[in-house]
């Protein structure tokens, strides 16, 4: 029976459990990408009650981060090999079990190491999402589909600092990994019955590439470990320089292996199509314009205009929720007429609205703010439905759970750096006005080099819309495209 529903995604004729499957991964999406920002808001709290400093309770949002960058080509890779609905399933009990021992860790070292645990079942999630959703809609009903988890990775993304914010201000930091474990396990036993078990691909059953694997998990990490610590230590140091040399070496002999091996954990020719690199490229130019905004917009509401953080935390979720109205339509849209006009429009679109944040002054409604903000949730809507849409549809059929890990990679990889530009570029425009080192309380910063530094951060994101507008534009304008 389930092989019988996934030939018949293949013919386009749909699968019948298509849109409970959809709700299955849309799920799974949700819940992984909510925990890359859900803790940020409860470190504080975390540090004080296991009585360690913050910058090594940092280490619980960034081992999260690190471990999926490094998991995702992996786990899609794997997934080609021995089915995507198991691996993805399986994934719904890791995260489950990983957030149960984060809400009872009595030790920073084993939170730690259960959100590098909850992170290895993120990836099984996040990698195996938009493989399931490709190989189980039909091609004229994909880029709907495509929408919801466009709005679940936006909400996700995004609502974290709030959901979080109330469930530790009702019942403690812990309850914001004890909410994961009832819906992990509901997740799995319904995947149990729901998503499609299909013959793993023949082309992909050959030797795993061991060495590949190690040269890419330590080349990435030394990578974007510098990247988020480049801003702290001094970009020109001793330190980041080395892991800078150290990242650069690794990948470099990733590449050469890869080209070399039978069976690569990144296939590079999948490059060679315009339509692909388009796409994954453009997607990890508008997920770094888009934290720059997450980022620094907080300090705009809260240094700027005074305001509490449950007042940001509400104007802040004019982003998000426009997004999720908007992804679903752009999908709709896109199975009609194509992505190419939809996802260069989108990227144009943000451009935009960074410039029209530049003219906010110190005195603004915060209604008006998130005006603004709304117009990036149109923005990034008309953009990420169609181009998951359009580059899933590049995928060899036994690839595209490797496609679906590179496409969740990117995406990832651009939240880290977004959140190191913007911050990067902020203090060293402060730093230049003020004379205040970096690391400097923002306490007691004269508003005007305030506002100026941020506006430094918005021309740049602006200019990174306008370069993924035009490498979006470059996917061609075929239908489907």
């Amino acid at each position: 029976m389930m092989e019988s529903n996934a030939r018949q995604a293949i013919a386009g004729e749909g699968n019948p459990r298509m849109w409970w499957i959809l709700a299955n991964v849309s799920v799974g999406t949700f819940m992984s990408t909510l925990d890359g920002s859900i803790a940020n808001v409860g470190l504080p709290t975390i540090s004080e009650s296991l009585h360690v400093p913050l910058h090594a309770v940092q280490w619980v949002v960034s081992a999260y981060l690190l471990t999926i960058c490094a998991m995702l080509p992996l786990v899609g890779n794997l997934a080609d090999r021995f089915g995507r609905s198991r691996l993805y399933n399986v994934g719904f009990l890791v995260f489950s079990a990983g957030s149960a021992c984060c809400a009872l860790s009595g030790s920073i070292a084993m939170l730690i190491g259960s959100r590098i645990l909850q992170a290895i079942g993120a990836s099984l999630l996040m990698a195996n999402s938009q493989a399931l959703v490709f190989t189980t809609f039909p091609a004229h009903q994909r880029g709907r589909a495509f929408g919801v988890i466009g709005s679940m990775v936006s909400l996700g993304s995004l609502a974290g600092p709030a959901v979080g914010g109330v469930l530790i201000g009702y019942f403690g930091w812990p309850s914001i990994f004890w909410v994961n474990v009832p819906i992990g396990v509901v997740g799995f036993v319904a995947g149990l019955f729901l998503l499609p078990r299909r013959k793993v691909a023949s082309a992909l059953s050959g030797r795993f590439d061991y060495a590949g694997a190690a040269l890419f998990v330590v080349g990435i990490i030394s990578l974007l470990y510098m990247i988020s610590n480049g801003d702290i230590w001094g970009w020109s140091s001793t330190r980041s320089l080395l892991f800078l040399v150290v990242a650069i070496v690794l990948l470099v002999l990733f590449g050469i292996r890869e080209r070399m091996a039978h069976n690569p954990i990144i296939d590079f020719a999948l490059y060679r199509n315009p339509a692909f690199s388009s796409a994954s490229f453009a997607a990890m130019l508008s997920f770094i314009s888009l934290f720059c905004t997450t980022t620094m917009m907080p300090f705009y509401l809260e240094d700027v205009l005074h305001v509490s953080p449950q007042v940001t935390g509400t104007v802040m979720m004019a982003y998000p929720l426009t997004m999720a109205i908007v992804a679903p339509l752009s999908g709709a849209l896109s199975d009609k007429m194509g992505s190419n006009v939809l996802t260069t429009g989108g990227l144009a679109l943000n451009a935009v609205g960074f410039i029209l944040l530049t003219l906010l002054s110190t005195h603004v409604a915060v209604w008006l703010v998130a005006i603004h903000l709304c117009i990036f949730g149109v923005g990034q809507g008309m953009f990420q439905s169609p181009n998951n849409s359009s580059l899933m549809g590049t995928a060899p059929r036994d690839k595209v759970g490797l496609v679906g890990g590179l496409n969740a990679l990117v995406r990832n990889i651009g939240m880290v750096l977004g959140i190191a530009l913007s911050v990067s570029l902020f203090s060293m425009r402060l730093h230049a006005l003020t004379g205040m080192a970096t690391q400097a309380s923002l306490n007691n910063v004269p508003m005007h080099p305030f506002i100026s530094a941020l506006h430094t951060v918005f021309w740049s994101a602006a200019g990174v819309c306008l370069v993924g507008s035009a490498i979006s534009s470059l996917r061609g304008v075929r239908r489907g495209a």
